[in-house]
This record gives C-alpha cells, sequence and structure tokens, in this order.
C-alpha cells in the first residue's frame, strides 16, 4: 500500500483553507446578528438569564453553521 503524499498534502491544505473560510464568514454572520439587534446580547443572555434569547441565539447560529456547511461541502 502506497500513500501519495502529495494529494494527502493537497487535501489537507483544501480542509484548513476551507475551515478558515467557513470561520470567517460564520463570525461575520454572527457580528452581523449582534449589530441588528437592538440590545445588548451578551448582557441578555448572561446577565438577564434571557433562556428564550439563549435558543433562538443558538438555532441561528446552528442554521448559519448548516448553510456554510453545505455551500464549502458542495
Amino acid at each position: 500500500m502506497t500513500i501519495d503524499w502529495m494529494a494527502l498534502l493537497n487535501l489537507a491544505v483544501q480542509c484548513l483553507l476551507f475551515s478558515g473560510i467557513g470561520l470567517f464568514i460564520f463570525m461575520i454572520a454572527f457580528f452581523m446578528i449582534e449589530k441588528i439587534t437592538p440590545f445588548s446580547i451578551h448582557k441578555e443572555i448572561e446577565e438577564d438569564q434571557n433562556v428564550a434569547l439563549g435558543i433562538v441565539i443558538g438555532s441561528m447560529i446552528l442554521g448559519i453553521a448548516l448553510i456554510i456547511a453545505a455551500a464549502i461541502g458542495g
């Protein structure tokens, strides 16, 4: 059994590149959500213990992550 090291390196570089692009797009989307809301998400979730807002923000994060994963995965 032989291993094609160049193909393996190519796949590893592609994986890192697409992961970096996905994280960058995810970061931009999260900051957009944070800026669009008229209140402080951090204050509402951590200080005021707003569980409903935590669930809504968590579902938005999962939705954005699924869209990015589908776009990168093809």
